[in-house]
């Protein structure tokens, strides 16, 4: 009997209406640091509960706590600046970093969260960090001579995050490239920074990249030096598994079955069908099913409406095969 398809999701889950209208009242001045944190840490352990309730077997904090994923980082390290709000698609904004010195981890910048949400749960909870590449690109660079200089200084800073995690007890980091997939052209800066995070690392070494041309990067994406590569794989009608038949995936693949960008719960087995696809080229124990990409843009009832599908799905397809966790 072969082991394999383990459950978890990719990172971020939506905020609470309460939450939404809390961090907008802090940010006029009409709420105190303390008191979102409080109610931060209350939707953080509802978050996690509601997980463990539908069965996922690697948990997520939710990452309530963030806004923007490049913001979050660079607003608790010295070297960057922060812009005013910036486009970044439709009608979304964030707040872009601006490197204006040398980048440095002079804190924890992700340990405490990680540390308050393993302590509500038994089951294992993910690291989450955003890699170097795309700190490095997703900002303004005002100080350094050039985007290798500025990546590999970030390499250095977040290498020190991911040992503080290691040290703090997590067995999962993740360490997030999405910008990966935009600029084959630079594949090999990237490679090289991310290697000098994950060097030494004992964790369980995982990298969400999403929404690119894979035909650019692929299969040179396996080149990254990291246990798995978590793939969105049911907006692109899972096109990419013929890829994976022309060059194999050699790599553990986080195997994404929920669309993230529609509103509309997948239904049980159009899940299964998935998965059964990917089991043509993939073996069980390299897949780790999850959602698309990180959950923030669908509404609470949506995310975990798609979450209970795709854990059922698992189930009977674990059943059907003899798989087993």
């Amino acid at each position: 009997m072969s082991r394999g398809l383990w459950t978890t999701t990719v990172g971020s889950f939506p905020k609470p209406p309460r939450l939404e209208k809390a961090r907008q009242q802090h940010a006029r001045g009409e709420l105190s640091a303390e008191a979102l944190e409080a109610m931060e840490r209350e939707e953080t352990i509802a978050v996690i509960k509601r997980q463990e309730a539908i069965g996922i077997d690697i948990i997520v904090d939710g990452e309530l706590y963030r806004g923007d994923m490049t913001t979050y980082f660079a607003e608790r390290m010295p070297g960057f600046a922060i812009s005013n709000p910036v486009r970044s698609y439709g009608n979304r904004y964030y707040r872009k970093p601006i490197a204006v010195g040398p980048i440095r981890r002079k804190k924890p910048l992700t340990v405490d969260w990680w540390k308050f949400a393993q302590s509500q749960t038994s089951r294992p909870v993910k690291g989450m960090l955003t890699g170097p590449y795309t700190m490095m690109d997703w900002s303004f660079n005002e100080h350094y001579p050039s985007r290798e200089a500025m990546t590999m200084d970030l390499a250095e800073a977040i290498r020190e995050e991911a040992f503080a995690l290691q040290e703090a007890g997590a067995k999962y980091i993740q360490i997030d490239e999405p910008a990966l997939s935009v600029r084959p052209e630079e594949l090999s800066l990237a490679v090289r920074a991310f290697g000098r995070v994950t060097e030494g690392l004992q964790a369980k070494t995982i990298t969400h990249v999403c929404y690119g041309d894979f035909d650019l990067i692929y299969p040179g994406l396996l080149d990254m030096p990291v246990d798995q590569i978590d793939l969105e794989m049911a907006n692109s009608r899972y096109d990419l598994l013929d890829r994976f038949r022309s060059h194999p995936f050699t790599k553990e693949i986080g195997y994404g079955v929920l669309d993230v960008h529609s509103h509309r719960v997948e239904t049980k087995e159009e899940v299964k069908e998935g998965i059964r696809r990917g089991l043509e080229v993939l073996k069980p124990e390299q897949m780790y099913v999850d959602p698309d990409c990180g959950l923030k843009t669908r509404t609470v009832d949506e995310a975990f409406a798609k979450l209970e599908v795709m854990v059922q799905a698992v189930r009977e397809i674990r059943e059907e095969k003899g798989i087993t966790t």
